[in-house]
């Protein structure tokens, strides 16, 4: 006997799963959020639930918003079950599945009229986002992109925006012009400085069509920078299996994630916000040292061990976790060349972090993919592996194994794992990485020219004579071997 999702079914789901304590009917909306994915059901939507379920602030009820197919299609699955999502939370020893509410809608998908008006409303205090990495329009600097041509469209169309940001400087034109006070903008992106670089992709893109505007939105216009973090994988045919199977509820799109999540945030919010404090969320004075923690040691451990796994045909991160080489691999390049250039954290301990990253890469119940982890390696290499790479070589300190993190990149960029198997790549920029990584098997400086991935770090002569000799013996030895030699200290050699 299964339960199918939905408001009037929560007393079912109950047999198996925690509900919501609180009336979905006395919610208000507060936000609207950008990138209805699974991050985002995972993360912000049950700091939310949790708060909620408190008794707390039922006026910042979330209304979902978006952009893309993956967005329409979203919306239509959670429209079905009431903007209902059942988050199942699976640690080593224990797992648990939950129905969260915090979602009260979805905007029509696409329809800048009616995302603009839903922006616009005054009860919408906080506008937030969850994007991916690639969708800021930046480059390997960091900086904001206004010649991209989606970007360039909204400029001159401004009042029928496609893009995020220019629905946002629409949304913010509109409150302007009717006397509303601009509502709060808040990345949970994973970007360095994520508050900064939202505010350069908004202001920039007003600044193609008004440039005024821009101006009053530098000066009116909340960016709080955030660290969150919470591993949780894509959902397919086999979770949606695993909750009908082991919960009896039937969800058309179901969360799994760890059971840890954190959320660190900067206090700017001119309109207020939910009292997140009381569910775990950290609020701080800067956010800087712990980004930094965060996207070097996780996001830069994940980026790190996604292409040695690829090239040895495995497919989970725990098996990638319970291969030797790679677990040492991973160790090694973290304690020795990636926490050494990572600022001090209040009150953490950086070695400590990365045992607990450790112990969430193995963490089997999770069943994150390696090909979620190799994807969009254009967007994630300039922002998780190549700031450490520039930190060390700015101290003129060695970079071998943050060398061989990007040849083992160009390696997979090949097209074959090292037993012959076809790789499927998933990156907007696929075509000419490809490209590249075959023509740098004979010249390894051809994978290095695209300066909106590499920049400085390309014109590094170390950094080039590194990457070239760990390219060359992939090449020669296969994945394994060049592991068993970074390990021994004789890859350098």
């Amino acid at each position: 006997m299964t339960v199918k999702l939905s408001l009037a079914t929560l007393t079912e789901a109950a047999a198996t799963a925690a509900v919501p304590a609180y009336d979905r009917s006395a919610l208000s909306a507060g936000i609207v959020h950008f990138g209805v994915g699974n991050f985002h059901r995972a993360h912000q939507a049950v700091y939310l639930d949790d708060l909620f379920n408190a008794g707390e602030d039922h006026d910042w009820a979330i209304v979902g918003a978006g952009v893309l197919p993956s967005d329409a299609a979203m919306r239509d699955k959670l429209a079905a079950q009431d903007f209902l999502t059942t988050v199942v939370e699976q640690d080593n020893n224990k797992s648990g599945a939950r129905v969260t509410q915090p979602m009260i809608d979805i905007l029509p998908v696409g329809d800048s009229k009616a995302i603009v008006a839903g922006l616009a409303d005054p009860k919408i205090r906080i506008v937030s986002m969850t994007i991916t990495e690639g969708g800021y329009f930046i480059d390997a600097s960091g900086q904001f992109n206004p010649g991209h041509p989606a970007i360039v469209a909204d400029g001159n169309a401004p009042s029928t925006p496609k893009t995020v940001f220019g629905l946002i400087v629409a949304g913010l034109k509109a409150r302007r012009a009717a006397g509303i006070e601009p509502f709060t903008v808040m990345s949970c992106d994973n970007i360095p400085h994520n508050g900064k670089v939202t505010a350069a992709a908004v202001i920039g893109t007003a600044r193609l069509s008004d440039p005024d505007f821009a101006d009053w939105i530098a000066r009116n216009v909340a960016f709080p920078n955030g660290m969150v973090d919470r591993i949780t994988p894509a959902t397919g045919p086999r979770e949606i299996d695993l909750l009908r199977n082991d919960y009896g509820i039937e969800d058309n799109w179901p969360v799994f994630c760890e059971e840890f999540k954190q959320w660190v945030l900067e206090d700017k919010f001119p309109l207020g916000r939910p009292a997140l404090e009381k569910v775990g969320v950290q609020f701080v004075p800067d956010v800087t040292p712990y980004e930094h923690m965060k996207i070097r040691i996780l996001n830069g451990g994940h980026a790190a061990i996604a292409y040695p796994a690829a090239l040895l045909d495995i497919h989970f991160v725990h098996e990638a976790m319970e291969d030797a080489d790679i677990r040492a691999f991973l160790g090694k390049l973290e304690r020795d060349e990636i926490i050494p250039v990572i600022p001090p954290v209040p009150n953490t301990d950086l070695n400590d972090y990365y045992a607990l990253i450790e112990r969430r890469f193995s963490n089997p119940k999770i069943a994150d993919t390696i090909p979620r982890l190799a994807q969009d390696g254009s967007n994630r290499q300039p922002k998780f592996i190549l700031p450490s790479t520039a930190d060390r070589l700015a101290r003129g300190e060695d970079i071998v194994g943050l060398s061989l993190v990007s040849a083992l990149w160009c390696r997979y960029f090949e097209g074959t794992s090292d037993s012959g198997e076809a790789i499927v790549f998933n990156d907007g920029n696929a075509e000419r990485l490809h490209e590249a990584a075959v023509k740098a098997k004979d010249d390894p400086d051809a994978f290095l020219v695209f300066d909106d991935i590499f920049g400085d770090v390309a014109r590094s002569d170390l950094f080039r004579r590194r990457f070239a000799h760990a390219l060359r013996t992939l090449w020669e030895k296969g994945t394994r071997q060049t592991l068993q030699l970074y390990l021994n200290g004789k890859l350098a050699e």
